[in-house]
């Protein structure tokens, strides 16, 4: 593709594989962002908007969206400070998905049992910044002298096989590698996709186009979330049936034919819907529906 017809139009950064990107394919369908991605080729164009999509590896992203041309891009929060890029890019929107804890673990038989037994030994990692600040922090505290502080080496895949293969005593990788025989000793940090743009606009007149994006991508964030919730009460039950159903921001309420009784229709947690349904029929709530949402505006 030729990169002039890139000019003046939105960069969208989306990772090119991995656990975020057919999450990645299902929001950009939902924002209404229309493409057709040709074989081998990490540029398309939307047929709909200005925009060109960038599939890049998701550890790039943040570099690319704060010191390069990309206007827009979904990343892991722990890439964002992994490559550095806090100072550099604003976090607009967490997606919900991609959710993983960054976990010190160890041989699960093992003499290590603490963060603590760890310090001052070999640390393999993939996340060569993040254990590093972790690390310093550790072995600051229990003072130890320089030539006996955590040794952190990078590992770029397999990391779970570090402890066996006499590579390390403990490793930071996701979540707890039972396969390998190791369990976590501490959680680094928890962490998900994020939607980034540029602390600095590149662009200034893809600003409305930015926002556009962005509350379309938030509406199918929040669809994904929530579900309508709505239900008869009388009058003299609304405040309390209100109570357990406030809404984003408020419950819509509407008069019915029979006196003292109106409907209520309010945005619910969709985890929480057995729990609400109970308590509205505690509060005396009937004709309880729930509505899934496939899309929405918040």
């Amino acid at each position: 593709m030729n990169i002039d017809s890139l000019d003046g139009r939105l960069l969208f950064a989306i990772p090119k594989k991995g656990r975020l990107h057919e999450k990645c394919m299902n929001l950009l369908a939902g924002a209404d962002i229309q493409f057709r991605r040709p074989d081998r080729l990490d540029v398309c164009l939307a047929v709909n908007h200005k925009i060109a999509l960038v599939f890049l590896p998701a550890g790039d992203i943040p570099s690319f969206v704060g010191k390069g041309n990309i206007d827009l891009g979904i990343t892991g929060h722990d890439m964002i400070l992994e490559s550095q890029m806090q100072h550099l890019v604003t976090e607009e929107l967490r997606l919900g998905f991609g959710k993983c804890a960054l976990q010190i673990q160890v041989p699960e038989h093992g003499p290590i049992k603490t963060v603590d037994d760890l310090a001052g030994k070999r640390v393999v990692t993939s996340f060569e910044v993040i254990a590093g600040q972790y690390f310093d922090q550790v072995d600051t505290r229990l003072q130890l002298p320089e030539g006996q502080r955590t040794k952190i080496e990078y590992v770029g895949g397999s990391v779970e096989a570090a402890c066996s293969l006499g590579l390390a005593d403990g490793i930071e990788s996701g979540d707890t590698m039972r396969a390998a025989g190791l369990h976590a000793i501490a959680t680094v940090m928890k962490t998900e996709a994020i939607l980034i743009k540029s602390t600095t606009p590149k662009h200034a007149h893809l600003q409305s186009l930015i926002d556009l994006i962005t509350k379309r991508i938030a509406g199918v964030v929040a669809a994904s979330k929530y579900v309508v919730c709505q239900y008869n009460v009388s009058r003299d039950k609304l405040a309390a049936a209100s109570a357990v159903t406030p809404g984003r921001r408020a419950p819509t309420v509407s008069p019915l034919d029979e006196e003292n009784w109106v409907a209520v229709s309010a945005m619910v947690e969709k985890a929480k819907v057995a729990e609400i349904m109970d308590k509205l029929m505690e509060v005396g709530a009937t004709d309880i529906l729930i509505f899934n949402l496939d899309n929405c505006r918040v």
